[in-house]
């Protein structure tokens, strides 16, 4: 197999595995650093994967595909399950282990991810603070995400085609502002459960995104909890006391609502 200027396409070239594998360069002789830093590194590609899906999930939604939207929902979730399952190795950070190397890694902290927050946006988070710290490009996605209709959007646009009664103000909400709770899209989600089996798969697949999410969102906390404790998180964050204020909150109130009214 060869390449369009006729050079021998390899797996290493293929897969840019020169940059990939060199991209780790600790500050510190530490030996835990290097872990931190891989782990973090997929996390990113994970996390740019995720995007990719969902954005995908989001067409064929308004589409009205409902059978390649089911599809992309659960890679999507496959995806998501890595990535929670990638906190086992992280735990094997020891306090002592992080504190090694902790100061060399200056003001960078994870809450400066912009893919995360982009991802956040995508699936429907709309606040300010989370344009802080970024800039230029990095930015300029998360502002566009949040400008953007999130996925329980697209859901609503779906069911809609579907000829489901989605109210008018519902579907031309302003979608810069945050996802509010509707009892009358609740009433219709209650119609999809009962009598429509392929679109209440997505719902329920929506609800094990909406869950698995959560739970990375603990298992992060843990994390940070289990090697800083109630310190202040590198970068100046308010580490452990952020993360947990996060807990609460659900993505996609409606798909949660209808579990109380059967």
């Amino acid at each position: 197999m060869t390449s369009a200027v006729g050079t021998e396409l390899t797996y290493s070239s293929y897969l840019e595995l020169d940059q990939v594998l060199t991209a780790q360069r600790p500050r510190t002789p530490a030996h835990d650093e290097v872990l931190f830093i891989v782990v973090h590194q997929v996390h990113e590609l994970w996390f740019k994967l995720l995007l990719y899906e969902l954005a995908e999930l989001q067409r064929h939604l308004e589409e009205g595909a409902s059978g390649q939207a089911l599809h992309t929902l659960r890679r999507s979730l496959a995806i998501l399950r890595i990535v929670t399952d990638q906190m086992d190795v992280m735990d094997t950070l020891t306090p002592a282990q992080f504190a090694a190397f902790r100061g060399s890694l200056g003001t960078a902290s994870g809450a400066q991810s912009a893919q995360f927050r982009e991802l956040e946006a995508v699936l429907g988070r709309r606040e300010p603070r989370m344009l802080q710290g970024h800039t230029g490009e990095a930015r300029a996605r998360v502002e566009a995400a949040m400008s953007r209709p999130a996925v329980f959007d697209s859901l609503l646009r779906h069911l809609a085609f579907q000829g489901y009664p989605i109210p008018g103000e519902v579907l031309s909400r302003d979608v810069t502002q945050p996802i509010e709770p509707s009892p009358a899209v609740q009433e219709v989600l209650v119609t999809v459960h009962r009598d429509d089996l392929v679109a209440a798969q997505i719902c329920e697949a929506l609800i094990d995104l909406d869950q698995l999410f959560h739970e990375w969102r603990y298992r992060h906390g843990r994390m940070v909890l289990r090697v800083i404790g109630t310190k202040s998180g590198t970068g100046g964050s308010s580490g452990i006391g952020h993360l947990q204020a996060t807990l609460a909150a659900r993505l996609w109130p409606d798909l949660w609502e209808v579990r109380s009214r059967w």
